[in-house]
């Protein structure tokens, strides 16, 4: 393989890229508003969840329950009747809904256990389930802390909760992290099919044959350029979008991730040159490109741990590469792991891609062939 052929072919590619506007500036896109609207847009944090509270005790622990809904997790509790509550319910205008019963802290100073309603609007599913813990923590809390301010209770051993690796549990983090991981696959493997063809549709690849280039060069070359548009945009938007806008506090070294981009990018495109090769047009190469990285995307552990699928699936998944790159990506930039704890990772995804390097180059070959 000759390095002045390769370097020829990818200013090429590069330039061939430049020209191709719109798909240029779907790539910027991905890496910046995108990740920005996927990240904020889901979250999975309480934020302004509305709440109507029924309080018919009128104690000081009720008015202590109420008080601790606070923004900006909570808008400020509507305080009604427990007539209203239904109606309130029903209209959509509250989210939450908590009677407090008569006498409620008259009965628990008297060791009685009295129970609070606490109706949820289940139309919001991730809304209510987050809310309906975190609001029977935090009457639970008041609760206790207001029995230790009354009465002497038995020692119990105290629970020191410490959220390791993201204190301030920012959901935005993760979802941020996780879109950028996506995000580098779907545009690699992208890029690199819409380079084949490209040249198929534009008769450029003909061209190329009468060249006197070799397709390990030819391959390489696309590769190498397509993959360098990717890292650059991934560096950039890691340090832009997730560290500047997002606020992403990186654990670990930036240098060491893109190193595992870098590692990842190489069966990305790899994959994205046998789908290019196997495609007649941009419509295959788009269906074959949804039956692969949805699938890849889904099931890597980045949108759902892999320990909530089967045994049978986890073993599956675990000869993908993109498994190992989001094992490798969080470990890094969430939990500042080093080379030394992410080093098998990383070597999985050098192995896999310079395999499945080798079965794209030899289809490559057989489909140059066939256009002669």
């Amino acid at each position: 393989m000759r390095l002045r052929t390769v370097i020829a072919l990818v200013k090429k590619e590069l330039t061939s890229l430049s020209r191709d506007r719109f798909l240029l500036g779907f790539v910027v896109f991905a890496f910046t508003a995108m990740i920005y609207l996927q990240a904020t847009g889901n979250t999975q944090d309480i934020h302004n969840a509305s709440v109507a509270i029924a309080d018919e005790d009128r104690s000081e622990l009720s008015r202590r329950i109420a008080g601790a809904f606070q923004p900006p997790f909570f808008k400020t509790p509507q305080m009604v009747d427990s007539v209203a509550i239904d109606r309130l319910m029903g209209g959509g205008q509250a989210t939450f809904a908590l009677d407090i019963p008569p006498n409620f802290e008259a009965e628990l100073l008297s060791g009685k256990s009295p129970s609070i309603q606490l109706l949820v609007d289940a139309t919001a599913m991730s809304q209510a389930g987050l809310g309906a813990s975190q609001i029977q923590s935090m009457v639970e809390q008041e609760v206790r802390d207001f029995r230790r301010g009354r009465t002497v209770i038995a020692a119990s051993p105290p629970l020191e909760l410490r959220n390791a690796f993201n204190q301030s549990l920012v959901s935005t983090w993760f979802t941020g992290v996780v879109e950028l991981l996506d995000n580098t696959t779907m545009l690699a493997i992208l890029l690199a099919g819409a380079a084949i063809v490209r040249e198929r549709e534009h008769g450029t690849l003909e061209h190329l044959l009468v060249m006197p280039v070799r397709p390990v060069e030819i391959m390489t070359a696309k590769i190498v350029a397509n993959g360098l548009v990717i890292a650059i945009l991934a560096a950039l938007s890691l340090r832009f979008v997730l560290q500047g806008i997002l606020g992403l506090q990186v654990a670990g070294s930036s240098a060491l991730f893109l190193l595992g981009v870098v590692s990842y990018l190489f069966f990305a495109c790899s994959l994205g040159i046998f789908l290019g090769t196997v495609s007649r047009s941009m419509p295959q190469l788009s269906l074959l490109f949804m039956l692969t990285v949805l699938p890849m995307s889904l099931l890597s552990g980045g949108n759902t741990p892999r320990e909530a699928m089967p045994e049978w699936l986890q073993n599956v998944m675990s000869l993908s590469p993109s498994t190992h790159y989001v094992s490798f990506t969080q470990a890094v930039l969430l939990r500042g792991a080093d080379i030394s704890t992410v080093w098998p990772h990383l070597t999985i995804i050098t192995i896999i891609g310079l395999f499945f390097f080798a079965f794209s180059l030899s289809r490559f070959r057989r489909f140059l062939a066939a256009q002669n």
